[in-house]
């Protein structure tokens, strides 16, 4: 008995799945993965985010929900991150022009089936992007928010917990750890 045949996918592939599918798909050599759904929790933190990020960009920056994919073009990953911000023009994906490739900082909100893919190889992947200065890992779990940020060529890891403040150079932003997750107080 042989193991089960592995599926190659072409990216064009991807896309007629993409666009018949009510579901979001990731791409990444060949495999397509259906993307699951986000906890009610999950969709306040990431809007909370967006909303305190969107106050503080310059007016050539946008803060972008999950809605819009984010292209890894040194990698071939195509991805849906939770938020993401980009400055100045769009650049597309030269083979799908809704993949936008030059993100300056991406948002991802950990889930229990999410948690080490987030932090592991999707940030490999996201390192790769050429001008992207930041990743932010928001925890589902409690007050701790990972900042990823590009010095020079090397990248940083520093977590923040309640009562500090994530502050990034580029872009100019700073989030109060409390005043995110002040939004699940209640629920």
């Amino acid at each position: 008995m042989t193991g089960a045949r592995r599926l190659h996918h072409t990216y064009a592939e991807y896309l007629e799945v993409e666009a018949l599918s009510s579901v979001r798909h990731e791409y990444l050599e060949g495999e397509i993965y259906a993307m699951a759904g986000g906890t009610p929790e999950h969709g306040i933190l990431a809007s909370r985010i967006a909303a305190l990020l969107g106050g503080q960009l310059p007016a050539r920056c946008r803060v972008a929900s999950s809605d819009v994919k984010i292209a890894v073009l040194a990698t071939g990953l195509a991805t849906y991150p939770d938020l993401s911000v980009s400055c100045g023009p769009l650049a597309r994906d030269p083979r799908d022009a809704l993949a936008v490739t030059n993100p300056v900082l991406l948002v991802e909100v950990t889930s229990n089936s999410t948690e080490d893919y987030d932090r592991g190889d999707k940030l490999s992947h996201y390192r790769q992007i050429e001008g992207l200065q930041a990743v932010l890992l928001v925890s589902h779990r409690g007050k701790r928010i990972t900042a990823v940020t590009r010095d020079g060529t090397h990248w940083v890891t520093r977590d923040y917990r309640g009562g500090e403040r994530v502050v990034l150079a580029s872009p100019a932003i700073e989030l109060a750890v409390d005043d995110v997750y002040a939004v699940l107080d209640g629920l």
